[in-house]
């Protein structure tokens, strides 16, 4: 199965077991990111050099007015998908399996987590991978430390407090915060 096929299947069926062909190749990818991330975390890199190993790690090439503070983590990196203008700060880390679409003018903050991923709840089909996009909207503010969590949208123009975990969808133009994350004000 190629990467290609793989991510079709991801988009299409959103559960993974372990040991089959699409597990595998999840496991590959992940050793991948490894060895990307490892060049990426462990020396100093120009902006235009981070933007190079970004552009490898995802298999697309970033606008040149992505920046980026590493060290920064992921166990697929295949489906991150940023737009334009897109700052990640110190020491985030994208679970991308599901994918994470990012829209144009995202300010991330350090240490922010987005995770696609999920076990199953079941003990016995703990080995299943249930996958869902996280899509972050345009000019959207993430603060430190946030979690965004499986199948999330975030709208456009809004902003994350730091701490926040955020289980459901946010909308446009709107302040979360807590511990889940809940609609703090209007901006």
């Amino acid at each position: 199965m190629s990467i290609e096929k793989l991510l079709k299947h991801l988009k299409k069926d959103r559960t993974v077991a372990g040991g089959t062909e699409a597990g595998e190749l999840l496991n590959i990818l992940a050793d991948e990111a490894m060895r990307i991330t490892d060049v990426l975390n462990n020396s100093y890199h120009s902006p235009e050099e981070i933007r190079r190993i970004f552009s490898e790690l995802t298999g697309r090439q970033v606008d040149e007015s992505f920046r980026m503070f590493p060290p920064f983590y992921t166990e697929c990196g295949k489906n991150i998908h940023v737009g334009r203008n897109v700052f990640i700060n110190f020491c985030c880390h994208f679970q991308d399996q599901g994918g994470v679409y990012i829209g144009d003018d995202v300010l991330i903050g350090s240490n922010v987590v987005m995770a696609t991923i999920n076990h199953d709840m079941d003990p016995e089909k703990r080995h299943l991978h249930h996958l869902e996009p996280i899509h972050i909207g345009s000019r959207v503010w993430i603060g430190a430390n946030a979690t965004i969590l499986p199948g999330v949208t975030v709208g456009d123009g809004a902003i994350i407090a730091a701490g926040a975990v955020v289980n459901k969808d946010v909308p446009a133009n709107t302040v979360v915060g807590g511990v889940p994350a809940r609609v703090i004000k209007s901006i």
